[in-house]
């Protein structure tokens, strides 16, 4: 392992390893005026969501690493603590990216990228039309991490109204993930496209505790073959499945260990948990 101590590489090194390890993160598509109404439009991935009573964003617009500049998100958002945060999604992506270019203060990004205007309710900077998921949010601090160019300023809001397209709503009401096809931000100029085959879904251990992997037979634990990924979705159950309860279930014949533990991990692939723990234990 390359061993690396922050004081002693550059800032754009580190802002590099930063940018490509910490990945994929959310794109915070933030709006804000300022004191004289000018409007600003401004793309941050440095974001997520701290708490949800009350409702907490935290996005950083970091001092230029190059003239360690502000960011003009700042400087408004300072004036008139209120902004909007919109998801990004594909069918706007290389908009949201046009609007990261560093136009002068007073230049509208909405109208530079293409994207619509809509009124917000409670707040004054306007929401991006294009996005399924718009927040109006109102300023609660903002908390700068140093003075030098690099250096973020952790900007703290509380959601104080939310706009969904229906459209992407399930059944019961709720976000459908699929639906939204939502961009991440990677190193570089890298994005990711969180949908389709991207998308995984991974049962969560909440209303009963699994096993834990130390509870599995020896011979599953040593295997040559299954990787850790596999042990931990057969340890996710509450107990080592019975001859019993996996009586009705047909699995084919193999001839070796090997073959088994191929067979499974194939299995444990497709999502067929009690299938695999068949031909491992029978």
């Amino acid at each position: 392992m390359k061993k690396i101590i922050p004081s002693e590489i550059s800032t754009s090194e580190m802002h590099s390893y930063l940018l490509n390890a910490i990945a994929p993160r959310p794109i915070a598509f933030v709006s804000t005026v300022d004191a004289a109404g000018k409007v600003n439009l401004s793309p941050y991935s440095c974001f997520n969501f701290f708490g949800a009573n009350p409702a907490i964003f935290v996005f950083s617009p970091t001092r230029s690493v190059r003239g360690n500049a502000l960011k003009h998100t700042l400087e408004n958002i300072q004036e008139t603590k209120e902004c909007t945060v919109n998801i990004v999604t594909y069918d706007f992506v290389h908009q949201m990216s046009l609007s990261s270019t560093a136009y002068d203060k007073g230049v509208n990004e909405f109208v530079k990228a293409g994207l619509t205007e809509t009124p917000s309710d409670i707040v004054a900077p306007p929401r991006v039309a294009e996005s399924p998921v718009q927040f109006e949010c109102k300023l609660r601090e903002v908390m700068p991490m140093g003075d030098e160019g690099g250096a973020g300023n952790l900007v703290i809001c509380e959601v104080v109204c939310i706009h969904v397209n229906e459209n992407y709503l399930n059944e019961e009401g709720v976000l459908d993930s699929a639906k939204l096809d939502l961009m991440g931000r990677m190193g570089g100029n890298l994005y990711v496209r969180a949908s389709g085959d991207a998308l995984l879904g991974i049962q969560k251990p909440i209303q009963k505790k699994g096993i834990g992997i130390d509870q599995l037979p020896l011979h599953i634990i040593e295997s040559n073959i299954l990787t850790g990924n596999h042990l931990a979705q057969l340890a996710n159950v509450d107990h080592i499945p019975t001859e019993t309860e996996l009586s009705t279930i047909e699995t084919p014949q193999t001839s070796s260990s090997e073959e088994n533990h191929t067979l499974a991990a194939h299995l444990i692939n497709k999502g067929m948990i009690n299938e695999a723990w068949k031909v491992l234990l029978f």
